[in-house]
């Protein structure tokens, strides 16, 4: 298998990875199993590989942690919106 074939896939599978904890969360408008933390953490990392892909010029990484990174601040938006305090 062609090695970037490999890399895109892995990319799309990590990408959309968060995609039904969002529409769970946004549907039923509950946080409750989801861990403040952990998504910072995600965060923090994706937002990472976005600049290696930057620094090494690689546009799949770019492109899938980038996409990444938005689905995981749109969960954390609704984790800010949902969370009961």
């Amino acid at each position: 298998m062609d090695v970037n074939i490999l890399g895109i896939i892995a990319g799309i599978l990590t990408s959309v990875s968060m995609i039904p904890q969002l529409i769970k969360v946004i549907r039923e408008k509950d946080v409750k199993d989801i861990s403040l933390l952990m998504l910072l953490v995600l965060i923090s990392g994706l937002s990472l590989w976005v600049w290696y892909g930057f620094e090494k010029d690689e546009l799949p990484i770019i492109l899938s942690n980038a996409f990444a990174v938005l689905v995981n601040l749109s969960l954390l938006t609704c984790y800010m919106i949902y969370h009961k305090k």
